[in-house]
Formats: C-alpha cells, sequence, structure tokens
C-alpha cells in the first residue's frame, strides 16, 4: 500500500504547504463571492447538524477521491509517464468524474486544483496533504455553493 501513497505520514511541511495553497487558492476565490460573483448571499444560514452533515460528506469525499485519483490513478501512471503528465492525466479523470453526478460544465474546473493535489502528493509522495487541501476545498465549495 506504501507504493501508492497509502500509508499516511503526514509531515508538518506538507500539512503547512497544503493549508498554505489553501489560502493562497481560497482567498481571491472568497473575494470574488464577496464581490458578488455569482450572485451568492452570504452568510449562510444553516443549522449546526447541517454544517456538522455537510463537513462530513465534504471529508468521506476528500478521502476517498484523494485515496483513487492521487493514491492509485497518479501512482499508477507515474509508472508510464514522467510525474508531470501522470499528475495532468489524473487530474483531468478527477475533473470528469465530477460530471457523473451534475453534468454542468463549471465542474470541470476541478481539473485545476487537482494540479495542486496531484503536485502535493507528487511532493511528499503521501496523500495527507492533498487531503487536506481538498478537505479545506470542500468546505469552501459546500459553504459558497451548497448542493439541495
Amino acid at each position: 500500500m506504501g507504493a501508492y501513497g497509502l500509508e499516511l505520514r503526514p509531515s508538518r511541511r506538507g500539512l503547512f504547504e497544503a493549508t498554505a495553497l489553501a489560502a493562497l487558492t481560497l482567498v481571491p476565490l472568497t473575494a470574488m463571492v464577496f464581490a458578488g460573483w455569482p450572485g451568492r448571499t452570504w452568510p449562510r444560514d444553516l443549522p449546526f447538524s447541517a454544517v456538522m452533515a455537510f463537513a462530513s460528506s465534504g471529508l468521506v469525499a476528500a478521502v476517498s477521491e484523494e485515496v483513487f485519483f492521487r493514491g492509485w490513478v497518479q501512482t499508477l501512471l507515474t509508472r508510464f509517464f514522467h510525474p508531470a503528465p501522470a499528475i495532468v492525466g489524473a487530474s483531468a479523470l478527477f475533473a470528469l468524474s465530477h460530471l457523473v453526478f451534475r453534468s454542468d460544465p463549471f465542474y470541470l474546473l476541478t481539473f485545476f486544483p487537482g494540479l495542486v493535489m496531484g503536485w502535493l502528493r507528487s511532493r511528499h509522495g503521501d496523500i495527507a496533504p492533498a487531503i487536506l487541501y481538498h478537505l479545506l476545498g470542500n468546505l469552501w465549495a459546500i459553504w459558497f455553493f451548497p448542493h439541495p
């Protein structure tokens, strides 16, 4: 399992980099939301139980998707390609997978955070930083763009 990066050995540096990259990507997106794009209102008024349910689903999605796309797909692709094309390939499959439940092309934008998560996986040899980045991104997306 370790060959797939599935032995969680989170380093402080990896978790710090994931948190810093999340801040660098999510702060500008948050500013755009506050500026009116895409017209959502803030703050959200949700009961605590709903917040916990959304947070739990964000965690489950982050772990399961990172185990599959970064732990298995990216590792498999790296056996045949240089790490950069493997990251791009895994990120493309990650983005396409988001069309399964919602056929909105907007979800193809998940390709870009997929690149960040792939880079984190490649850099640290572990999926823990990618899981943290993914979780923070999911929490952000659930807050601003919840699905019914």
